[in-house]
């Protein structure tokens, strides 16, 4: 188990693992093991009380994150705390911090704990552009990224394959101002060299996932577009921050395609070692339905625009 306290200004608690522990200086999310039986809301208010002296509230379940460190393998089970009764103390650890999740460094974190900061501050919803829009449309896509902000949308992908890459590289510029002064994260379509030079994010294909680095610093979103679990594990070996699976549901522009279906979608997000998002054939309506299968939301293009 464990335990993602947010306090009311938005701030999560970390502790630092101690020395003479695995992981020794890293920083990660307070909690333990399960005792044999024992449910994990109990579990996990017995661990946070024996590491931090605090009595805590009811929980909220946030992700599961099946992790292994050599061949010690675990099953990392976060849960969102939002009341507990005293400030808490450093009991078994070396020390605490205060954090807004978004200022947090990833590199510092134990391995197995970014998936659940990511699954923090990663939103439900994913929208990619239409991929039909033609270069003409320059200022109609702004306007309607600008009303997607505006909504409250915090995640977007430029996926603009009929305009030249320094055109979408050029409309991303335009909009980065007003996006990160929304706490919003851009992400363009498998340019790893533009979003290196513009500062924000990329949306690797799966062809891109065979690299043995991650392309991107950990302060510049890594998603990756995926479809079965072996492209999964290769996200994960990258370092990306996210995936999308696809396709779920049947789409639009190719009926034609075989579907993965929610069980399936529901078996690869389970294994998972990172945030999954569902896409293809997604609408506005399918995001608890994606929740309830493990994945971190929905992803997709028409269920957003409109169009």
């Amino acid at each position: 188990m464990a335990g993602v306290l947010v306090d009311p200004a938005g701030r999560v608690l970390l502790a630092q693992r101690p020395p003479g522990k695995h992981l020794a200086g890293a920083w990660e999310f307070p909690g333990g093991k399960l005792e044999p039986g024992e449910a994990a809301g109990d579990g996990l208010a017995r661990e946070l009380a024996e590491e931090l002296g605090i009595a805590i509230g009811p929980g909220e379940p946030l992700t599961r994150v099946p992790w292994a460190y050599g061949a010690k393998r675990l099953l990392l089970d976060a849960w969102v705390v939002r009341c507990w009764d005293s400030e808490p103390r450093p009991l078994e650890h070396t020390a605490l911090q205060w954090a807004d999740p978004d200022a947090v460094d990833l590199a510092l974190l134990a391995p197995a704990d970014r998936a659940i900061l990511q699954a923090l501050r990663l939103p439900h919803r994913y929208p990619i552009t239409p991929a039909d829009l033609p270069p003409a449309a320059h200022d109609a896509c702004a306007a309607m990224l600008r009303d997607a902000l505006g909504r409250g949308e915090r995640l977007l992908q430029l996926r603009l394959p009929l305009w030249p890459m320094e055109q979408v590289r050029a409309l991303a510029g335009q909009l980065l101002p007003e996006a990160r002064s929304r706490g919003a994260r851009l992400l363009l379509n498998g340019d790893i060299e533009g979003a290196l030079a513009l500062g924000v994010g990329v949306q690797l294909k799966a062809a891109q996932l065979s690299g043995s680095e991650r392309p991107l610093p950990w302060n510049q979103p890594v998603g990756a577009s995926c479809h079965d679990a072996a492209e999964l594990a290769r996200a994960l070996a990258l370092g990306a921050d996210f995936a999308t699976v696809s396709p779920v549901a049947v789409t639009a522009t190719h009926p034609e395609v075989p579907t993965l279906g929610w069980a399936a979608f529901a078996a690869l997000a389970e294994a998972a070692a990172l945030p999954v998002y569902a896409l293809g054939g997604m609408s506005q309506a399918d995001v608890q339905q994606a929740r309830t299968s493990g994945g971190q939301g929905i992803a997709g293009i028409r269920g957003f625009w409109g169009g």
